[in-house]
């Protein structure tokens, strides 16, 4: 059996990560940007109008001004984007797959972890190995989500060109789009700093127990020859 302390440093990591996969789950159903612009009919110069887009990962909401006319409508993010290019639909897409990895990850460092609390297994990827790098696989990815939304969000031009397509019966030309990050996006971040707390957990467990396991050879190590010989 473990040791009461060898339990608790792993139990406390699977609640930690558990934690995690809790706020990363809420992010998922939550909405991530919001992107305000000016907007035109189409071919007409004049900007009186304006057009806000609110999107989460697979649900979004318009909120048209004079853009031509005033609306206020909800809409599936992944089939828009799929009338609108192969750059954003496949940016946003790679979001997604990302985040579910993440959750795998995180779900197989609460497993490991769980299991080093009731049982003393070998140095192999079933023991603090394995929470490693299930948790630093989970932090890696989640950086990543948090780059490529960004790109997505302001150099692919997603978003006006969902407003674009949620206008199609009357063309616009839209202008000064301001973009903000919305809770969904910055969930990702404690998720991740989650994950790093689970990893700290375990290698403060695994560095005192090399360093007993070090106290204990040294007296062998430096006993004289004389006294080794007998």
């Amino acid at each position: 059996m473990p040791s009461t302390k060898k339990t608790l440093h792993f139990i406390s990591s699977a609640l930690v990560t558990s934690v995690s996969v809790g706020l990363l789950g809420f992010s998922i159903s939550t909405q991530w940007a919001e992107s305000t612009m000016l907007c035109s009919r189409g071919g007409v110069n004049n900007f009186n109008g304006s057009a806000a887009i609110t999107i989460g990962l697979f649900q979004g909401l318009v909120n048209k001004v004079g853009c031509p006319f005033g609306s206020r409508d909800g809409f599936e993010v992944i089939p828009t984007l799929n009338k609108i290019g192969a750059a954003p639909r496949a940016l946003h897409i790679l979001v997604v797959l990302l985040l579910v990895v993440c959750l795998l990850f995180s779900a197989g460092s609460i497993l490991i972890s769980l299991y080093n609390s009731v049982s003393n297994p070998y140095e192999t990827y079933m023991g603090p190995l394995g929470v490693y790098t299930c948790s630093s696989i989970s932090v890696c990815l989640s950086v990543v989500v948090l780059i490529i939304f960004v790109l997505n969000l302001n150099v692919t031009g997603m978003t006006e060109d969902l407003v674009k397509n949620l206008s199609a019966s009357v063309p616009v030309d839209l202008k000064d789009t301001y973009a903000v990050m919305l809770v969904g996006y910055y969930l990702v971040i404690p998720y991740a700093v989650l994950s790093l707390g689970a990893i700290a957990l375990v290698y403060t467990y695994d560095h005192a127990a090399y360093t007993h396991r070090r106290e204990q050879q040294r007296p062998t190590e430096d006993a004289p020859k004389e006294i080794m010989m007998y």
